[in-house]
């Protein structure tokens, strides 16, 4: 059986799945825990912009080994409370313990847990490596191993999955573009950026999604008792003194307690794809309970998994390796001598600033401008696992279990290395701590197309099926717009860019750079929405609705419009309506012809027009000046809104919220008859006042539709009533 990661975590409170039988032979597993704190004091701290030194041992920290055979194949996880460690590191410690076992080394998977709280394996940001730590912890990886091996025994397994939407939430928000911050460089580039502070006036939202999937891979002995477990959740770290082992070492703690195991029970905590996601909802009001009971809330759902389990005594176990060379974002020449003279200007002193960290990361790329990847894929009876060697967003581990061709996925990052955080490519134009060049975010724009590539073939080829193919899913609002036959139907649904895809036909349209994508879409909350969706959701059936976040960007379609059409769509504005004199254009189209009228233009006014703050507006280019007409009520923040543009010859109407009575109607000149035409959603032709805030689901007709048929569609989307415009009486659609 299998569950959907987009289920209500309600339904899945015993998520459970019994792994195909495949094996002939016996099934065995062993599990063994290695001590590897420091022996020597103090020791130097990294995973910060600065250095740090800790003397004292808050929270053991563990090299935590699980060892799996199906007979025919055997192979080992390790997962070690660190940061992160370098390929070369943990190839040292791999070929050790191949020694030592007789295990191939590309059998073997080696990752950090990323606590922020463990002595420096790996130099990076103002941090030096802890040359001495380092050299200490391969043979601690490799002892680990080999106890997990020496301990193979006849076993049983399981796994499940649950969604939980309460432990994680996208850091990384985009930011308003009169508040842009300044980048290490100097320039005012970032548009997006971590830690925006709770309910933050100067951030618009989260700049990409959250994979809530809490997953578990859990062992038994033969008479039931508990013999290890390996969890995975997308959530990067909580933050405890030093040194501890963060809230992975207080999980394996917590749920050990509640599964009543035994003291050789092995607990491991494994880190999902979580490059852009921490614990803090920050639509929310400051909220801490601190590490441990974090830990224990975890722990809870996760037990919970386990006890509802079915266990098999035969699985198949499969594993794969694959490399991939990629380059790394070196500094031009301007930016080589800028470093170079930060960097003389240190004298070999530890940088303090951003800029000077930035100064030596660039020479440090400067010196090595290419990687080589290590990436791996396991799979156990119908789960399939990929391994990636970097902090990677949650989108890109959303991408790898869309495209997975097992029932069930999760993926473990920083294994095998750490090449840092790894954005899509469209999350580079928007800027921020997680793109600045560096060994922490060092890699080409486009190294997660390739690593989202492999890992899925990886996943393929261990599963000898092609990978799934997911289509979009019509509730009954998008079969309602789509009974009515648009032109054109973006539903905003994709996970990379720039092609948006056309539902209703082959009038694709492009996002242009400044677009974020698979943001959570249409639903009647107001304000900065945590990421679980309400159900039932009208617009794609069973799934996540989901819409496109513009933070400069537009999307833009080569499509004509006739004498007689409507446009409908659906919108958040994310900026206050007085922060300029256009708070945004909606709409924006010219005709590809030299007639009298140059444009039409739908907008949200601003403080230009003080008296219309808020208001919609639309707009006509005449010669020789421009004519419009003004809706009466004020939009609500934060709030998603309906609205119908429709368009009969010079007549002109629009409705807002599916009410039949008309937001707007007037005569306004028509450029008569079909043309050419580029529309731009989300933005003036001209480029100046983009819409800041998400669209979704928008249509395109060929005629006029009635105000009857206007209401049926948004009676469709199942929203008794979205945030009423203020200052209005509500009319009912």
């Amino acid at each position: 059986m299998f569950y959907s990661r987009f289920l209500p975590l309600a339904v899945l409170a015993r998520a459970c799945c019994e792994i195909s039988a495949g094996a002939a032979n016996a099934f065995q597993a062993g599990a063994f825990a290695v001590d590897i704190n420091p022996t020597n004091f103090p020791v130097r701290v990294n995973a910060m912009f600065t250095e740090r030194s800790a003397d004292k041992i808050v929270d053991p920290l563990f090299a935590k080994a699980l060892a799996v055979d199906d007979g025919s194949v055997r192979l080992v996880f390790c997962v070690v409370d660190t940061c992160m460690m370098a390929r070369d590191l943990i190839d040292a410690a791999k070929e050790e313990a191949a020694k030592r076992t007789g295990v191939p080394a590309n059998r073997l998977l080696v990752s950090a847990t990323h606590t922020h709280s463990a002595p420096s394996a790996m130099g990076c940001l103002g941090s030096r490596i802890d040359p001495d730590y380092a050299a200490f912890l391969p043979g601690r990886i490799a002892a680990a191993i080999a106890g997990a091996v020496e301990r193979l025994a006849p076993a049983k397994v399981g796994w499940g999955q649950m969604d939980d939407w309460h432990h994680t939430f996208n850091r990384r928000w985009i930011r308003r573009p009169d508040k842009m911050l300044v980048d290490p460089f100097g320039q005012r580039t970032v548009r997006a950026h971590m830690h925006p502070g709770h309910q933050s006036p100067d951030a618009v939202g989260p700049s990409g999604p959250v994979d809530p999937e809490l997953s578990v891979l859990a062992f038994q002995r033969l008479d039931g008792t508990p013999l290890a477990l390996l969890a995975n959740y997308s959530m990067h770290y909580y933050e405890s003194p030093l040194l501890s082992s963060d809230y992975f070492g207080r999980f394996a703690r917590h749920v050990s307690t509640m599964l009543e195991a035994d003291p050789a029970f092995v607990a491991i905590m494994t880190q999902g794809t979580s490059g852009d996601l921490m614990w803090m909802d920050y639509g929310s009001p400051r909220r801490q309970i601190g590490y441990d009971a974090y830990a224990q809330e975890i722990a809870s759902h996760v037990a919970g998994l386990v006890r509802g389990m079915r266990w098999s005594a035969k699985a198949p176990v499969r594993m794969t390796e694959r490399k991939l060379d990629l380059a790394y974002r070196t500094p031009g020449q301007e930016r080589l001598a800028w470093a170079r003279q930060i960097a003389n200007g240190l004298k070999g002193n530890l940088p303090k600033t951003l800029p000077e960290v930035y100064a030596l990361e660039a020479l440090f790329l400067h010196d090595k401008p290419r990687a080589e990847l290590k990436l791996q894929a396991v799979s156990i009876g119908d789960l399939g696992i990929a391994a990636l060697p970097n902090e990677v967003f949650a989108l890109t581990g959303l991408k790898i279990k869309a495209g997975s061709p097992f029932k069930a996925t999760f993926n473990i990052e920083l294994a095998n290395g750490a090449e840092g955080y790894i954005p899509p490519p469209e999350q580079h134009h928007l800027g921020g701590y997680t793109t600045w060049p560096a060994r922490t975010a060092g890699l080409e724009t486009n190294a997660e197309p390739q690593i989202v590539r492999m890992a899925i073939e990886l996943l393929q080829d261990l599963a000898g099926q092609k990978p799934r193919t997911k289509g979009v899913s019509h509730g009954p609002y998008a079969r309602s717009v789509l009974s009515s036959r648009p032109r054109g139907y973006w539903r905003f649904e994709e996970m990379v860019t720039p092609v948006a895809q056309d539902s209703a036909g082959d009038n694709h349209a492009t996002l242009e750079p400044g677009v974020a994508v698979y943001l959570p879409g249409v639903d009647d909350r107001v304000g900065h929405q945590s990421p679980a969706p309400p159900y039932p959701n009208a617009f794609s059936a069973s799934n996540i609705n989901r819409s496109i976040h513009l933070a400069g960007g537009r999307v833009k379609a080569n499509i004509s419009l006739p004498k007689r059409y409507t446009i409908e769509m659906w919108f958040w504005n994310g900026l206050p309506i007085d922060a300029r004199g256009v708070t945004g254009y909606l709409l924006s189209h010219r005709p590809a012809t030299n007639g009298s009228v140059g444009g039409e233009h739908l907008g949200i006014a601003g403080s230009a027009n003080p008296n219309e703050a808020g208001k919609l507006f639309l707009a006509v280019d005449t010669k020789p000046n421009a004519l419009r007409l003004v809706g009466r009520s004020v939009l609500g923040l934060h709030a998603w809104h309906h609205v119908v543009l429709v368009r009969d010859g010079n007549n002109v109407r629009l409705h807002l919220d599916g009410r039949t009575e008309p937001e707007l109607q007037g005569a306004l000149p028509s450029h008569g008859r079909e043309s050419g035409s580029l529309l731009f959603i989300g933005g003036h032709f001209d480029g100046h006042h983009g819409f800041e805030g998400k669209i979704d689901e928008t249509a395109v007709y060929d005629r006029a539709l009635t105000a009857k048929e206007i209401a049926r569609h948004y009676r469709a989307s199942g929203i008794k009533k979205l945030a009423g415009p203020v200052g209005t009486a509500e009319s009912k659609p």
